[in-house]
């Protein structure tokens, strides 16, 4: 498309996207740390991150004058985000830079051997190799993160567009991608908070998007490697299991998951960690913490401060539930076979990740990542189900909230005792339920049809 075919709307787009790039370069140069060369290099990757989504907009077809309309959020978000970067979050203080200093002095990847962290391997990789740079690290690990964030849109605008192939809509996948970008719960986990739940993030969304579009292999590749960064990836995982039962994925592909899971701990073997301090990771992790939530919207927010209770039993209660919840699932996938189509799978996927952690105990706020994401594509492909997007979003932003200002939104006052997060797990407990509901309809429509 020639410019002059543009028109002036779609150039005003280019022209503000611009704009937002030369905010971000001036905010960058503003920064608090490290050197004036520093500051430059943070701006370059802000604005190489912006052109590597133009890059992948053009790769996904996306016609020249749209990807001047998605080059304004892009480079906005760019902007956002570098406001953000000099902020040091509690867990960065307390974890993220103690491991970089630790790996630093261990002469980077060769202290991968040692036991530094409770993070898996291949994120370890990361640091060991951010070690090698004399940047300052809270910008290393964010930079990832925001880089992933981009990554994360063009996974949802694959999803989106694999949702809607059915309806010919060209516009909602793009609608997903810039939307994506400013979710709230995105922004501030990578570009605020210095977390990384966007690299497992990312990669899940990509791995629902292959398994959608038929591609189970690869699905199987960006999953193994997702859970190789973070644990949190098993709330969906029942999902390959349930389409598995519906015939959709064959049983031999699955052995790709333990295939490539392997393959990213080989790395780690040559460098002299034991496979044992490889495996112990994820159970270490579960037995972290032992108190019901970790001020996420869970169930276990329903229970007053001061009632009188077990904590092993109703964590055994939570677990057991949630195994019910996800073999209810794969029950609807033998039942439905062949009749369970991409968008029933998207909504069994939306149960899993809102439900399964809403049910398990020990859940920390950042673990409803996946339920934020899949929550906002679900939605822009179908307006309908914007309620649950809502719902969802707004109850994992106010869990970040009391964490991130480490205060309380609201405490709700009942006979003499109290609940601290109550409205937050209730949004949720609406969420799970407009989600399921939502799947019965499917089934009994789906049962009509035969």
């Amino acid at each position: 498309m020639s410019w002059s075919k543009v028109r002036w709307q779609e150039k005003l787009c280019g022209i503000l996207a611009l704009a937002c790039l030369a905010g971000t370069v001036a905010a960058a140069l503003q920064l608090q740390q490290g050197s004036v060369a520093d500051r430059v290099w943070v701006a370059v990757c802000l604005v190489l991150i912006v052109a590597l989504g133009g890059l992948i907009l053009k790769k996904e077809n996306v016609p020249v004058n749209q990807i001047l309309v998605l080059l304004l959020p892009l480079a906005a978000a760019m902007l956002v985000r570098c406001l953000l970067l000099d902020h040091e979050s509690d867990d960065y203080l307390t974890f993220l830079s103690q491991w970089y200093d630790v790996i630093r002095e261990g002469g980077g990847l060769g202290a991968i051997s040692q036991p530094v962290g409770n993070y898996n391997v291949p994120y370890l990789y990361f640091i060991a190799l951010i070690s090698y740079l004399d940047i300052p690290d809270l910008y290393l690990y964010k930079l990832f993160s925001i880089f992933l964030d981009v990554i994360l849109a063009w996974g949802g605008l694959r999803l989106v567009r694999v949702l809607t192939k059915e309806k010919g809509n060209t516009v909602l996948p793009k609608i997903a991608f810039g939307v994506l970008l400013f979710v709230p719960t995105v922004v501030l986990n990578g570009s605020y908070w210095a977390q990384c739940d966007a690299i497992y993030g990312a990669l899940v969304v990509h791995a629902l998007a292959c398994v959608l579009e038929g591609k189970n292999k690869w699905s199987l590749v960006w999953l193994a490697v997702a859970f190789s960064f973070k644990l949190q990836t098993v709330f969906i995982m029942p999902l390959w299991g349930v389409l598995w039962l519906a015939g959709r994925v064959k049983f031999r592909e699955l052995f790709v998951f333990p295939g490539v899971y392997v393959l990213t701990a080989i790395p780690a073997l040559l460098l002299g960690k034991p496979w044992k301090d490889i495996l112990s990771v994820y159970l270490g992790q579960m037995g972290e913490y032992d108190r019901l939530t970790l001020n996420a919207p869970t169930v276990y927010q329903f229970l007053p401060a001061h009632a009188t209770y077990d904590p092993a039993f109703l964590s055994q209660l939570g677990i057991i539930a949630a195994m019910i919840l996800a073999f209810a699932m794969l029950f609807i996938g033998a039942w439905k076979g062949k009749k369970l189509d991409n968008q029933m799978a998207m909504v069994v996927a939306m149960v899993l990740v809102v439900g399964i952690p809403f049910l398990l105990p020990h859940m920390h706020e950042r673990y409803f990542y996946l339920a934020d994401v899949l929550a906002v594509c679900w939605a822009v492909s179908n307006w309908r189900r914007i309620p649950a997007a809502v719902l969802v979003c707004g109850s994992s932003l106010a869990s970040y909230s009391v964490y991130l200002r480490l205060k309380y939104n609201y405490i709700l006052y009942i006979s003499g005792d109290y609940l601290v997060m109550f409205w937050e797990a209730a949004a949720m407990a609406a969420a799970l339920v407009f989600c399921i509901a939502h799947l019965v309809i499917l089934c009994v429509k789906k049962g009509e049809t035969t």
